[in-house]
């Protein structure tokens, strides 16, 4: 029983936030992935541009990658942590063999993430009242003097299914979307296939590592790091790579920023500096505080579950 303000008592114990919003984050990467696959196969099933057998490993893996949070979280509430590192060794083992199947059976190239393209719904709204084809371009009026391209009134589209931009603006991306959905993945050769594997492997080295030589030692923040940055330079050599590829790639790149938050460089030197930044700034900017004290709250737990070497 737990009181609240002094006058009502609740015959339950009111849980505490941080779990209530980790579940929360991790649902909705789920939730996204129901909704986009539901929409996206609704429209173009019989166009998918992999086959359904590389279509259901990716369905899978993605399915891993949204409740992997969640499955480690309930496994160190039921279990205690023995349980929650052998869930984490099932999880980053499914998803590497996985992985090395669609690399080495499917030649999928360099594998992006999320595997699953997220549903651009902007794009695939399409009125409903029939007023155009999408093969045709939609009827404008262009301005003598100005040259600017005008909708007409009587070839605009319901309320509910209108788009505010340029006539021609959904349909170049629809295109473009099409066109990036459509382009097979550029081939690997064996320099590029073994720094993917290498990528792919990371996680359960890590692992490894740990187990090895523990959480404490530098050995495993090395590794990792090392193996990451090997197989960027080995992949950074590679031309001619398709747009979703270079911001792989890219995203890659940027993530390597999550090693100044990962222990044991973050407890030894992030933590203090991040806290003192947060606390500076909560104390002399007028309301700073309303954002930096919850976030100095939720940081340790947040780095616990969510800045690991294998994510």
């Amino acid at each position: 029983m737990r009181k609240l303000g002094g006058n009502l008592d609740l015959p339950f114990k009111v849980a505490s936030p941080i779990p209530t919003s980790c579940l929360s984050w991790c649902t909705l990467p789920l939730t996204c992935l129901c909704c986009s696959m539901t929409g996206s196969f609704g429209r173009s099933f019989e166009k998918l541009p992999v086959s359904l057998s590389q279509q259901k490993l990716l369905t899978w893996l993605s399915v891993l990658e949204c409740v992997e949070v969640f499955m480690e979280m309930g496994a160190a509430k039921v279990w205690g942590e023995v349980g929650r590192w052998l869930v984490i060794a099932l999880i980053q083992l499914a998803k590497a063999v996985l992985r090395m199947f669609l690399l080495i059976w499917f030649k999928t190239g360099i594998q992006t993430s999320p595997p699953i393209v997220p549903l651009d719904r902007e794009t695939q709204a399409q009125p409903l009242d029939g007023d155009h084809n999408l093969g045709s371009p939609e009827p404008s009026y262009v301005g003598k003097r100005s040259n600017r391209v005008v909708r007409t009134l009587q070839n605009s589209p319901s309320l509910h299914s209108r788009h505010w931009g340029a006539p021609q603006q959904r349909e170049i991306r629809q295109k473009q979307q099409q066109e990036e959905l459509s382009t097979p993945p550029t081939p690997l050769g064996l320099q590029e296939t073994i720094a993917e594997s290498l990528y792919i492997a990371r996680p359960l080295l890590h692992l490894l590592s740990l187990g090895l030589w523990g959480q404490r030692s530098w050995a495993p923040w090395l590794l990792s790091g090392v193996v990451d940055m090997t197989s960027l330079s080995l992949l950074s050599d590679r031309k001619n790579l398709t747009r979703r590829e270079r911001l792989e790639l890219r995203r890659r790149t940027i993530l390597l920023l999550y090693y100044l938050l990962r222990s044991p460089f973050y407890d030894r030197f992030s933590e203090a500096k991040i806290l003192f930044l947060l606390q500076l700034l909560a104390d002399h900017i007028p309301g700073i505080g309303l954002v930096a004290r919850p976030l100095m709250d939720y940081l340790p737990s947040w780095q616990k579950i969510y800045f690991y070497s294998w994510g």
